[in-house]
């Protein structure tokens, strides 16, 4: 019985493992469209005729805001990976020792019979 629910605590923690690494990969994914839509707004930002063609005049203040914007967006996001990195490192390391645990509880129970 201790076997089982170990190994169904172990089953757990690997699907949560799982489900923060999708999340991670969402979150790098929406980050690298956010890359790509700023260099698009900043290339026609410094392209007169794109500035031309869009009907309105975009202040080099408002670039700096965004930029500014973007910036503090990727730091929240780079805290955010590197937190859940730690946490993903930590679910690894619980996850190794269960698995030992498992192997002297499995030896354990062996020796017994």
């Amino acid at each position: 019985q201790a076997e089982e629910e170990l190994r169904a605590a172990w089953s757990q923690q690997l699907q949560e493992m799982g489900h923060r690494e999708h999340l991670l990969q969402s979150e790098l994914q929406r980050a690298g469209e956010q890359l790509e839509s700023f260099k698009t707004r900043v290339m026609q930002v410094c392209s007169p005729s794109a500035a031309g063609s869009t009907g309105k005049c975009v202040t080099e203040q408002q670039v700096i805001e965004k930029v500014r914007q973007i910036s503090d967006e990727k730091q929240q996001s780079h805290e955010r990976e590197k937190s859940l990195q730690e946490e993903l490192s930590s679910r690894l390391a619980k996850e190794k020792e269960v698995s030992a645990n498992m192997e002297v509880l499995k030896n354990s129970l062996q020796k017994l019979q």
